[in-house]
């Protein structure tokens, strides 16, 4: 099955956004009642642990990408825009810890924005259904886009691209981080500078990631084991990260690279 649906995501643009739309509304509805509120693989690095409420020490890992990646700049006051916000664990970790003047997120999942906006309340942070290819916001909205772990799932990633560009502000940020195979990088980092940013900061990370993954396996297997269907086990263990899974295996073998990236808008 994992074959046909890597097959399946692969064979054009539209059956790609397709799998990802159809997938995340699907997942989103049946772990509904689950507690977890982000569905990244983490960060993790010796001596590196930030200060966290009670509240918010279970997702550690995945939380501490989120960190990563906004501290490389100054986001206190700004307007922020994250594309790809998922269940919004993200989105609501930076508004609340960096201080954000107001943080949106959008995310193509009806099922996932509708459990944002019953579960986080905190005023200057928003939840809207919208295409990561065609955002429903005026240009030069925002100081700062974010875009964790998401982008692999797009059809037509210059069209994400220039409406990230055409979204930011003059002078504005687009904070990012995913993975790809090692061509696929380089290509997009190529196109990073021809559609008009500038690579501020450019980090493989991909280390960071197996280390964080090797932490959070023990409780997503658990939690698999528990709410999976026998028949789908696996397949939810490699997208998941699971220590021994393809995807761990991708990223420890070097068939994968996992990057994030500090760029700046300069057209």
């Amino acid at each position: 099955m994992q074959k046909f649906l890597l097959w399946f995501i692969q064979l054009s643009p539209i059956t790609k956004r397709w799998f990802w739309r159809v997938w995340y509304n699907l997942f989103s509805k049946k772990s509904k009642k689950l507690n977890f509120k982000l569905m990244n693989y983490g960060y993790a690095k010796k001596g590196f642990k930030i200060q966290l409420l009670d509240e918010d020490e279970k997702e550690r890992y995945p939380i501490q990408l989120y960190h990563h990646i906004t501290n490389q700049i100054e986001v206190t006051n700004l307007d922020v825009l994250e594309i790809g916000s998922g269940r919004g664990g993200g989105a609501s970790y930076v508004h609340r810890y960096f201080k954000t003047k107001s943080l949106v997120g959008l995310d193509i999942s009806v099922s996932a924005v509708e459990l944002c906006n019953e579960r986080y309340s905190e005023p200057g942070l928003s939840f809207v259904v919208g295409d990561s290819e065609n955002p429903p916001f005026t240009e030069k909205t925002f100081d700062v886009v974010l875009n964790v772990e998401s982008s692999h799932c797009y059809g037509n990633i210059e069209c994400f691209l220039s409406g990230v560009l055409r979204l930011l502000k003059k002078d504005g940020f687009f904070l990012w981080s995913d993975f790809r195979s090692h061509q696929e990088m380089k290509d997009l980092f190529d196109l990073f500078l021809s559609v008009g940013f500038k690579i501020v900061k450019e980090e493989d990370i991909t280390r960071n990631i197996l280390l964080s993954l090797e932490r959070l396996s023990p409780e997503r297997e658990r939690h698999i084991n528990k709410q999976v269907p026998l028949p789908f086990r696996k397949l939810f263990k490699s997208y998941a990260g699971i220590k021994g899974g393809g995807m761990y295996e991708a990223f420890d073998s070097g068939l994968l690279v996992y990057k994030c990236a500090t760029l700046k808008k300069i057209i």
